[in-house]
């Protein structure tokens, strides 16, 4: 057996589908409902009615993840179909045109116009469709739209991000029930961050310090908001 059948490699793009809709799912999930918490908490409400906030936060928003996921994507996929029957088509009524299109693609990135026309003439014997799609359209089976796909790793991802700060609010005394939820938040963004970097094969750092640095931004912001609506109110 040669080296090339030895060698197996896992490239994270073969994750793209699902990953980006879970970190999205589940940093949402903690920033979201953490604000809110953090906001309703210093209005100087019970801690009922922070719950209440809390458990409202996570059910609407993985729902509302769920949905948004799913028309976005659904968007996508029936763009997708639609350049496929485009493709077909005009693969059925030009094909010599489709042909030297292909072969144009393979010269701009670097192949020679005799060795590009060959490529070309060979991938359209094996399968025209798939390699229009592909290396014309960028359309392969690794990055195709899956609209349930995306919707059930969002929404899940998110309820398991609400998850977190709102098991804090019963267990934090009152008077330290913002910094509590801020802190417990802040720990599992971080985390989020280095999982998603991993997944990913991205750099940890640079992920980890951007999502501490938008969910501490969103928590200060819904906190002021909340104190001087308190205020108000009182």
């Amino acid at each position: 057996m040669s080296r090339l059948h030895k060698h197996i490699e896992a490239h994270a793009t073969s994750r793209i589908g699902w990953l980006r809709a879970a970190v999205m799912g589940a940093n949402d999930g903690i920033v979201s409902t953490a604000s809110l918490i953090v906001g309703v908490a210093a209005a100087g409400t019970g801690r009922s009615e922070i719950l209440v906030a809390g458990m409202a936060s996570l059910f609407a928003g993985a729902m509302s993840m769920a949905a948004g996921e799913y028309v976005s994507v659904s968007s996508q996929a029936d763009t997708e179909k639609a350049d496929l029957a485009r493709e077909t088509a005009e693969l059925a009524t030009d094909g010599d045109f489709e042909h030297k299109e292909l072969a144009k693609v393979y010269e701009d990135r670097g192949v020679d116009p005799e060795t590009a026309a060959l490529v070309a003439k060979q991938m359209m014997v094996h399968d025209a469709l798939a390699a229009h799609a592909r290396d014309e359209l960028g359309i392969s089976e690794i990055t195709t739209a899956r609209p349930l796909q995306a919707a059930m790793a969002s929404a899940l991802t998110f309820t398991a991000g609400a998850a977190a700060p709102l098991l804090v609010v019963p267990l934090a005394p009152m008077d330290m029930m913002v910094p509590s939820v801020a802190v417990a938040s802040l720990v599992c963004l971080a985390v989020l961050g280095a999982l998603g970097a991993r997944a990913g094969g991205a750099p940890t750092v640079p992920s980890v310090l951007r999502v501490a640095f938008w969910g501490a931004m969103a928590m200060v912001v819904t906190a002021l908001v909340g104190k001087l609506f308190g205020a108000a109110v009182a």
